[in-house]
């Protein structure tokens, strides 16, 4: 019985002794918090510049000398029961006394120098606010040097992504492309379509018929449209620096490169698109690169054995005929196919003249012009070929503004401004192709190399480089078949 008594009295001993030893840890997590606590207090006041007590109503309590003797006062007693704007102009500790909101860093200018100062609110045992604390960390703004010159450059750094994105962003819509021909409306809806997809898109058509503002409007209606859209004319890239320029280059990559390695668009378009400008001018061995990167997502810089993995949806563009390219060996055929998964044919203005008022309203607008097109104007526009299409017939419509003093511009205005007329008619033309009686063969196709010749020099408003590459002939050889042929230069 009594061992009994012993045993059930053991387990109320423990609970008593329990708690007399969490009571003594309690008081001693209180005392150590207590001491850190002013501990913390003295390290920040001595190696502060200042430090500044106030209670409820914004009313000093205490100051220490250094604070007080920055402000004037020889005595820190003085400044006790002043607000504290009277001692410390500009001092927002009233602000979070009353809030009870700290405010860790700010500035806060003085009558000598600048000081970085940090507030904090003062509560009692109950979470009141009964008053606030201010410690002026530094009078030196050299000792936050660091801190600022990382911030600056962080600072610098995104102010320059941001400029090179807004760089980046499609500018076009469909709502620019301006027609409502058929052959508009067609061109409208199969590059809307493309949008959605992530295939390949190749544009065809002659210079100046709004390729590379459809290949923008497809992007901004592409689920990639918040991403980057990156533009390469391989046509005004010498062929020696156009791989670099595609592929970026490693770290002295080659002699004059840059030591730290350049980034190339396909890295710039990484998520975006790529707008392949006049890919028939893409050297051959580019153009089996340009493959790899589409068939296995994958590319090399210059001088660099690492593969780095591409996510780009592809838009290329040409003016010249790829097919008689590859017939040359001038363009790849598995290349071709690749692209060509949604070609779009953009025909050239001569093919959609019933949008020429529109297109004329558009481009004076866009050229805040108050200019109008009398009837007699818009026919002289309707009766040119427009070898340079939209961008010739925007230089014509600016320089007839430009030129005419009255707010109607004339038939006569206008035939000024074009310059050379390039008549057309369709009827004409198929008239011409048909043979005459009792031609011979040879007769005939040297009819026709001049008919098409002189038409393609027109189209290309005489520049023998131009229609030589369209023609698909070599400079040398045009030239020599023009001399034979009997075609002037000035053609």
């Amino acid at each position: 019985m009594r061992t009994s008594s012993l045993s059930g009295q053991m387990p109320g001993t423990d609970t008593t002794e329990q708690r007399m030893k969490d009571s003594e840890s309690l008081k001693d997590y209180r005392r150590v918090r207590r001491l850190a606590i002013r501990s913390l207090f003295e390290i920040i006041e001595q190696s502060s510049e200042g430090t500044v007590i106030v209670d409820k109503d914004a009313r000093i309590v205490w100051i220490n000398e250094r604070y007080a003797r920055r402000f004037g006062l020889e005595d820190a007693s003085r400044a006790v029961g002043q607000p504290c704007e009277k001692v410390i102009p500009g001092s927002l500790l009233r602000q979070v006394a009353s809030n009870g909101q700290p405010i860790l860093l700010d500035m806060m200018d003085t009558a000598k120098d600048p000081l970085v100062v940090m507030r904090l609110p003062i509560h009692d045992d109950a979470g009141g606010v009964i008053g606030a604390i201010g410690f002026a960390l530094f009078d030196e703004l050299q000792a936050l040097s660091p801190l600022l010159k990382r911030y600056q450059s962080m600072q610098q750094e995104l102010a320059s992504t941001r400029s090179l994105l807004r760089a980046r962003q499609a500018k076009y819509s469909f709502a620019q492309f301006i027609g409502t021909s058929p052959a508009s409306l067609e061109v409208k809806r199969r590059a809307r379509r493309s949008a959605s997809t992530e295939s390949p898109v190749l544009l065809m058509g002659e210079t100046g018929t709004g390729k590379e503002l459809l290949a923008h409007a497809i992007h901004n209606t592409s689920p990639r449209a918040h991403k980057p859209f990156v533009s390469v004319n391989s046509a005004a890239i010498p062929e020696a620096l156009l791989e670099a320029e595609f592929f970026g280059t490693a770290p002295g990559a080659f002699t004059g490169a840059d030591r730290r390695g350049r980034q190339g668009k396909l890295h710039l378009a990484e998520g975006g698109t790529l707008f392949l400008d006049e890919i028939g001018d893409m050297p051959l061995p580019l153009q089996s690169k340009l493959l790899r990167v589409l068939q296995e997502k994958e590319y090399e810089p210059v001088g660099s054995n690492e593969l780095i993995k591409s996510d780009i949806r592809l838009i290329a563009a040409t003016s010249i005929d790829l097919e008689a390219a590859i017939k040359r060996g001038a363009f790849r055929a598995d290349l071709y196919y690749r692209l060509s998964v949604l070609p779009i044919a953009v025909p050239p203005l001569r093919e959609r003249l019933d949008d020429l008022p529109a297109l004329s309203e558009a481009i004076l607008e866009s050229l805040h012009s108050q200019h109008e097109l009398e009837p007699g104007a818009m026919a002289m526009l309707g009766q040119h070929a427009w070898p340079g299409n939209i961008r010739e017939l925007r230089n014509v419509l600016e320089r007839a503004a430009l030129l005419s003093d009255d707010a109607q511009l004339t038939a006569k205005d206008i035939r000024v401004a074009i310059g050379t007329l390039v008549p057309y008619s369709g009827a004409s033309s198929q008239r011409r192709a048909e043979p005459a009686v009792n031609e011979t063969y040879n007769d005939a196709r040297l009819r026709f190399d001049r008919e098409l010749i002189q038409a393609k020099l027109a189209q290309c408003r005489g520049n023998v480089i131009l229609a030589a590459r369209e023609l698909g002939l070599g400079r040398s050889t045009l030239y020599k078949k023009m001399a034979a042929l009997g075609i002037a230069e000035s053609q």
